[in-house]
């Protein structure tokens, strides 16, 4: 099993996302210093409790490879640095935070797709899209409605649970199904979910204020 360096974060990165991050905390501007002059790759996996600075977090224990890709460093020592994720990692054992945190690690692949794959894959993407419509309509941050997925089932997996708009816990769920066929389901079951209590939002912010109602304050003795 490889030793990978490991970013723990409060948000969940996926294969194929695109990963920003301001890096500025000694033990992981080493971390990306001992990348850099080496394989320009650490895993990322999500902070169950506790805080991104500091130490001391609870980590989950499946993540993402992130190759750096491009990188910045400041005057003051902090790094910028622009990753993708390239695959996904179960973490067998966690080592000693010396200097930074690292884990024994396993490349964990996806099972492959099934024949009905790209119906479901149909289904979900229009019912992406729609989330993401009205997500817009009520004037919360959104990817565009008009988002594209690849034609590769399992990447479009990915790439749809990077898009949708769940928290990281609910992202988390995604990346840890076995395969796209089973990451697709899950997806358009919270879809659907989401998209109903998305329309009683819309609903309630589209319903007319009834003019016969009156304040406490109109109200005189």
């Amino acid at each position: 099993m490889p030793v990978l360096p490991m970013f723990p974060l409060g948000s969940v990165l996926v294969p194929g996302m695109v990963l920003p991050l301001h890096v500025f905390e000694p033990r992981y501007v080493a971390l990306v210093e001992a990348c850099l002059a080496g394989e320009p790759e650490f895993g990322v996996v999500l902070i169950e409790r506790g805080s991104e600075v500091g130490g001391g977090e609870l980590r989950r224990d499946v993540g993402t490879v992130a190759r750096i890709v491009e990188a910045v460093r400041f005057d003051d020592g902090r790094w910028g640095l622009g990753c993708v994720g390239v695959r996904r990692i179960r973490v067998e054992d966690w080592l000693p935070d010396d200097p930074y945190p690292r884990a024994d690690v396993v490349d964990w692949d996806d099972e492959p797709p099934g024949g009905a794959v790209a119906d479901l894959l149909a289904t979900v993407t229009a019912q992406l899209r729609q989330v993401l419509a009205v997500t817009s309509e009520l004037g919360l941050p959104a990817s565009p409605a008009t988002v594209e997925l690849s034609d590769d089932p399992t990447l479009a997996s990915y790439q749809a649970t990077a898009v949708a708009p769940f928290g990281p816990a609910d992202v988390h769920d995604l990346l840890v199904e076995p395969g796209p066929d089973s990451r697709l389901a899950k997806l358009g079951s919270m879809l659907t979910e989401e998209a109903g209590f998305l329309d009683q939002r819309l609903a309630l912010a589209s319903e007319p204020l009834d003019p016969g109602a009156r304040d406490d304050d109109d109200v005189s003795d």
